[in-house]
C-alpha cells in the first residue's frame, strides 16, 4: 500500500508550532517513502474558522518549505479538501452507520453506539494499547451529528481519512485518547484503520501544554522576528525525533533521507526558544551570501533602507553577516551604509570624538588616507597602523573616533571592511561631517 499522509489544520488562527511539527513529520514521512501528502482543511466551525487562518496555514507551510501534494489549491482524485465542502459524503456514511443499527438520537443529536468491546491499538510510537470501552460512565457514546446540523470532528475526521485513502494517522499524542472511539467508527463502516502514530506534546518550560501565551508558539513569530526558515525547520525536526548521534545541525533534505517513525521520542518535548535562536545564529552565519540577502531583502525593503542595487547591497550584507542574529535587524546593522544623513549615538560621541585630541587625530587621519590610491582593507589598516605608530599612540585611538565617524556608533562590523564598502571619498566626507558636530 502507498503511504499517504495528512496535515488537517483547523483555520482558527496562525500556524502553531504544535501543528507545523504535526504538518513536518507527516511530510518527512511522505518524502521518505515516495508517499504523498494531503492538505486537509477542517474548517467545519463556522463561528471560528476564517480565510485569513487559511491563508496562515498556507503561508506558514510554504515559508518552513513544506510542501503538498493533494488540497484546496491543488486539487486532487479525492477532494473536496475543505470539510465544509462535503456535507454529502459524510450523509452517505451517516446512512451506513444507520443501516448497521449503530445510530441513535438523544435530545435532537445523533449519538453512535458503542459495541462495548476492548480497542487494541497498535501505535507506531506508543506501542501497543489496549483501550477498556465497556464502562458507559468512563467511555459514554460519542456524538456524531449536533442538533443544529453539524457534524462532530471525530466522524467527520474518519470519514475523510477513508476516503482519501490515508495510510498513516501521524497526530500528536492528545489525540491517543480519541482513537479507540476512531477504530468504532472504521469497523462499523466496515473499513480497516490506517496505522497510527501519536507523536509527544510539545511542552513549556513550565511543563505546561505549549499555548499561544508562549512566546515562539507560532510559524508567525519566526517569519516576523526574522528566522532563517531552515533553522526553523531544523529545530522543529529536533522536538521529539533526533538523528541518533547527538548532531543538532542539519538539514531538512538529510532528514527526509533517514526519518523514521519508530526513532520518535515517547517522552513530550520542550520547547527551547534560545536553542531555536542558537541554530538561527548557525544557518546565518554558514548560508551564502545569496541566501542571507534573499531573506534579508523583506525586512530591508520595509525599513525603508534606500540600497539601490543589488551589487551595491551585497557587499553590505558580507560585511555585517558574522554579527547578524535575526534578519529583523538587517536594516539597522546596514542603514548607515546606504545614507550620509544617519544619526550619531550621543553616547558613542561623548565617548569617542569628545575625548581630547580625539578630532585632532581624525583630521590627521583623514589626511593620511587621502594619500591612499587603491583603497582595499590592507591598505586602509595599514594606513592606519602607520599613523598611529607616527603619532605614538594606540591603534584604538584612531579606531574609536573613525569608526564613530563614518557610522555614528562604536559598535558595528569591522571598520576596515566598512571603510572599504563606503569608498574613499565617503569616508572622507564622513570625518568631515564629524568634525563639525
Amino acid at each position: 500500500m502507498s503511504v499517504r499522509t495528512r496535515f488537517a489544520p483547523s483555520p482558527t488562527g496562525y500556524l502553531h508550532v504544535g501543528g507545523a511539527r504535526t504538518a513536518l513529520f507527516n511530510w518527512l514521512y511522505a518524502r521518505r517513502f515516495g508517499g504523498t501528502l494531503v492538505l486537509r482543511v477542517e474548517d467545519t466551525d463556522d463561528k471560528r474558522n476564517t480565510a485569513e487562518a487559511v491563508q496562515a496555514i498556507y503561508d506558514g507551510m510554504t515559508w518552513l518549505g513544506l510542501d503538498w501534494d493533494e488540497g484546496p489549491d491543488k486539487g486532487g482524485n479525492y477532494g473536496p479538501y475543505r470539510q465544509s465542502e462535503r456535507n454529502a459524503i459524510y450523509e452517505k456514511y451517516l446512512a451506513i452507520l444507520e443501516q448497521g443499527g449503530y445510530l441513535y438520537e438523544d435530545e435532537g443529536a445523533i449519538r453512535f453506539r458503542s459495541p462495548r468491546k476492548s480497542v487494541l491499538v497498535e501505535d507506531l510510537v506508543c506501542g501497543r494499547i489496549e483501550f477498556d470501552m465497556s464502562n458507559p460512565a468512563t467511555h459514554p457514546d460519542m456524538t456524531i451529528r449536533r442538533p443544529d446540523g453539524s457534524w462532530i470532528f471525530h466522524f467527520v475526521n474518519v470519514v475523510d481519512d477513508i476516503e482519501m485513502k490515508i495510510s498513516h494517522v501521524i497526530r500528536g499524542e492528545d489525540h491517543l485518547s480519541n482513537t479507540p472511539k476512531h477504530v468504532e467508527l472504521y469497523k462499523a463502516l466496515g473499513f480497516e484503520p490506517p496505522k497510527f502514530a501519536h507523536i509527544p506534546l510539545i511542552l513549556n518550560h513550565e511543563g505546561k501544554k505549549l499555548s499561544k501565551r508562549d512566546g515562539g508558539s507560532s510559524v508567525q513569530y519566526f517569519i516576523e522576528n526574522g528566522y532563517a526558515p531552515e533553522a526553523v525547520i531544523n529545530y522543529l525536526c529536533l522536538l521529539g525525533w533526533s538523528p541518533k548521534d547527538n548532531r543538532e545541525v542539519i538539514s531538512i533534505e538529510e532528514v527526509s533521507q533517514i526519518f523514521e517513525l519508530e526513532n520518535i521520542n515517547r517522552r513530550n518535548a520542550i520547547f527551547d526558544l534560545d536553542k531555536c535562536f542558537w541554530l538561527n545564529g548557525q544557518y546565518i552565519q554558514n548560508m551564502p551570501i545569496e541566501r542571507f540577502a534573499e531573506l534579508s531583502l523583506p525586512f530591508i525593503e520595509k525599513a525603508g533602507v534606500n540600497y539601490g542595487t543589488k551589487e551595491a547591497l551585497l557587499p553590505a550584507l558580507a560585511i555585517v553577516k558574522p554579527k547578524v542574529k535575526h534578519l529583523s535587524d538587517v536594516p539597522d546593522w546596514i542603514g548607515f551604509l546606504f545614507t550620509e544623513d544617519f544619526a550619531f549615538d550621543p553616547a558613542s560621541v561623548e565617548k569617542s570624538l569628545r575625548k581630547e585630541g580625539a578630532l585632532e587625530r581624525l583630521k590627521q587621519l583623514g589626511e593620511a588616507f587621502s594619500t591612499v590610491t587603491e583603497w582595499t582593507h590592507p591598505n586602509i589598516e595599514a594606513k592606519l597602523k602607520e599613523l598611529a605608530a607616527s603619532l605614538g599612540v594606540k591603534v584604538g585611538e584612531l579606531v574609536h573616533p573613525a569608526r564613530v565617524a563614518v557610522s555614528g556608533r562604536s559598535v558595528g562590523p569591522g571598520l576596515y571592511e566598512m571603510m572599504e564598502v563606503l569608498g574613499k571619498d565617503r569616508v572622507l566626507s564622513r570625518f568631515a561631517r564629524a568634525a563639525t558636530i
